[in-house]
């Protein structure tokens, strides 16, 4: 069936916690017993019922083995029979999470479990509370330019000021989180579908500036096939959120270019009516149909329970 297991087996019928932690764990054994220590300290000191989940998605190494080492009731492990993805795991997390509330942070060592209470502190006055990283030296360049890039386009998008789309150290509401779950996909991407999602359906949120550390063993961002995967994402997250916004430009950019080159070949060079004038404005109105469909498309989305 390759279904998810809860090899924790967790009492369904113990009152659910005010948190829920969501770790998604892929070979991450050198980071990952500190950071829910840490975790731990954080929420202790809060004094505040939750439960930390970690998904194991597929490890090859000895990460489950040190989850299982935990000597936490509250801590459960939930493992995917393969690597199926970073998104994924976090979907996996949030379909198990039981707290009415849902923080998502890496397992890695990069977000700081010591911001853990500023996020509370807005929890009840917003949907959503994303960690904007302030600290951009701690990244490679190129990916340091790609988010600012992807911030701006999302920007545009959705209309709305983002600092930060691609964090994925974020408190959510856990019926907002889990009303989106079906839209999230299996990749890295999924913080920047589930931030566009929550803006397009009016929900609030806001963001804490905070500060990340370089990630305890190898990344997993290759360079050639994400930098690709960024581009797609982007075009997606254009089509999928905010059709017209992308279909407007493009169509408008067409029809001019053909009315244009009609002017230029019809009054300049007195050569009659060019045919590519005429491909290119009837492209142009096939393209803006496409996006006033696109944008209906986009509407009923929503409506999904």
């Amino acid at each position: 069936m390759n279904q998810p297991v809860d090899t924790t087996h967790a009492n369904d019928e113990s009152p659910n916690p005010e948190l829920s932690v969501v770790l998604p764990v892929y070979n991450e054994e050198d980071a990952v017993a500190d950071t829910v220590r840490d975790i731990v300290e954080q929420l202790t000191s809060q004094r505040m019922t939750y439960e930390i989940v970690l998904v194991d998605d597929g490890s090859v190494d000895a990460s489950a083995a040190c989850i299982e080492n935990i000597d936490n009731p509250a801590v459960r492990m939930v493992q995917h029979p393969y690597n199926i993805g970073n998104g994924a795991a976090v979907k996996t997390g949030i379909r198990q999470a039981r707290g009415n509330y849902i923080l998502l942070m890496d397992a890695d060592g990069q977000h700081l479990p010591s911001d853990i209470p500023r996020f509370l502190e807005l929890a009840d006055r917003y949907d959503m509370v994303v960690g904007a990283r302030s600290n951009p030296a701690n990244s490679a360049v190129h990916r340091n330019i790609a988010n600012r890039l992807y911030n701006r386009f999302a920007a545009y998008v959705c209309n709305h000021s983002i600092d930060d789309l691609t964090s994925g150290y974020r408190l959510v509401r856990a019926e907002v989180a889990k009303s989106f779950v079906y839209l999230l996909p299996n990749t890295f991407s999924y913080p920047s579908t589930l931030t566009l999602a929550v803006i397009r359906a009016g929900y609030s949120l806001t963001y804490i500036p905070i500060e990340v550390n370089r990630r305890i063993g190898r990344s997993k961002i290759n360079l050639v096939v994400d930098g690709t995967r960024f581009f797609m994402i982007i075009l997606r997250i254009g089509v999928f959120f905010a059709p017209l916004r992308v279909f407007v430009p493009l169509s408008g950019a067409l029809f001019m270019t053909g009315l244009l080159w009609y002017i230029y070949k019809q009054f300049v060079l007195d050569k009659g009516f060019p045919p590519v004038s005429s491909l290119l404005m009837i492209t142009a109105a096939i393209i803006f149909c496409i996006g006033l469909i696109s944008e209906q498309i986009s509407y009923l989305r929503y409506e999904r329970k």
